[in-house]
Parts: C-alpha cells; sequence; structure tokens
C-alpha cells in the first residue's frame, strides 16, 4: 500500500491547487477542473446482464459509455506506467459519505468540502504482470457530471491500495479506496473509470 502526498483543487471561480500533508503548508496554482460529463450508455454499447444481475462485457471487454449499478463488475483494457498493460475487472463496491471533519489536514481549504470514499475491488484478468499498478476512479454527481473537486492521497478512512508484487497472474485481487470530494450541499451519487481509449470520453459509470 503506498501513501501519496495529498492534494486537494476545488472548481470555483477562482480554481486552485492545494497541498497539505501533515503540518506542510500549501502553495496555490491554476488548475483546469474536469466538468465532461459522463455519456449515458447506448443500446449498442450496454453491456447485457447476466441471470445474477452482473454487466456481462460484450465482446472481451466492458464497452466505453457502460453505466452499472454498485457491485457490478467492468472488464477494461488498463496501462500501468509505460511498459505494462493488460485487462483488469474493476468492480465498485460503495460509495461511502465522510464528514468534513475527515479533511482536517486540509485546514481551511477544506472548508465546505464532503469527502466521499470510492472503494472498489480490482482483479487481473488478463493475466499479464501488472505488478504494484494502482486505479483511480472519479465522482460524478447527480448530474452525471464531475464535481468540480478532486482529492488525492489516503485518510485513515480511504486507504488507497495498489496491487503487490504477485498481481501477475489470473484471478490475483486488490482492494483500493478513491477520495474524492464534493461542494457542500452537492452529492456523489457514482463512480466512474475514464483512463483508456475510449473510456476518457465515455467512461464507464457505476451508479448507487
Amino acid at each position: 500500500m503506498k501513501h501519496v502526498r495529498a492534494t486537494l483543487f476545488a472548481a470555483c471561480a477562482t480554481t486552485l491547487l492545494l497541498s497539505a500533508c501533515g503540518g506542510e503548508s500549501g502553495q496555490a496554482v491554476p488548475a483546469t477542473p474536469t466538468g465532461t460529463p459522463a455519456a449515458p450508455a447506448s443500446a449498442e454499447s450496454s453491456a447485457p446482464e447476466s441471470s445474477t444481475g452482473a454487466a456481462v462485457p460484450a465482446g472481451d471487454v466492458t464497452p466505453p459509455g457502460t453505466e452499472l449499478k454498485l457491485g457490478e463488475r467492468a472488464v477494461v483494457p488498463f496501462k500501468s506506467g509505460t511498459t505494462k498493460s493488460g485487462t483488469i475487472a474493476i468492480t465498485v463496491t460503495a460509495i461511502d459519505k465522510g464528514e468534513n471533519a475527515d479533511l482536517a489536514k486540509y485546514g481551511d481549504k477544506a472548508k465546505g468540502i464532503t469527502p466521499y470514499y470510492l472503494r472498489a475491488t480490482i482483479e487481473n484478468v488478463g493475466g499479464t504482470d501488472l505488478a504494484y499498478a494502482s486505479v483511480s476512479l472519479r465522482a460524478r454527481g447527480a448530474d452525471g457530471r464531475s464535481t468540480g473537486v478532486i482529492i488525492t492521497g489516503s485518510l485513515d478512512q480511504c486507504k488507497s491500495g495498489s496491487a503487490g508484487k504477485d498481481f501477475t497472474t489470473a484471478g490475483a485481487k486488490f482492494e483500493t479506496c478513491t477520495l474524492q470530494g464534493a461542494r457542500e450541499g452537492s452529492t456523489v451519487e457514482a463512480a466512474a473509470f475514464d483512463k483508456g481509449d475510449g473510456y476518457d470520453k465515455s467512461p464507464v459509470v457505476w451508479k448507487k
């Protein structure tokens, strides 16, 4: 498990990138928020469902734009760094709401921000060497768009996980949690995977 330097940025009239780690003070620099809406799945791209209700990929992988429920599994192509690639399965198991007090280490910069914890299980499907890989998700609001708040790093309530050295065979798994946030008065209603060709414009989305 890796702990990285925590950062937080929020989309507002003046968008800032903030840093906080223990007692360190943050430096503000311009940042551009992500605001691309999650594209709905079309009839052609929607993954069929099995008798258990879990999504079954059409072909080798789950098509971009597929909408799933929590607990359903998506199979997607995946690149780790510049040299490793393969196929993984992502199952988003929970979207948990935290408390603003959980963000105490960010100080006043976290005022009005509610943290959300996107929990997932990652499985090596292709059996290629993806040791030490990490997977992150993005929060989506009720309107299907980015909340405009992105927090990276870990809290005690949400530990980001990465694959171990043995994540090299089909069936190997690890658990992870992506720390995200929403402004006061807004909520996180979905988690999105938006990495790789096609998924950057039409993410796979898990809805509550």
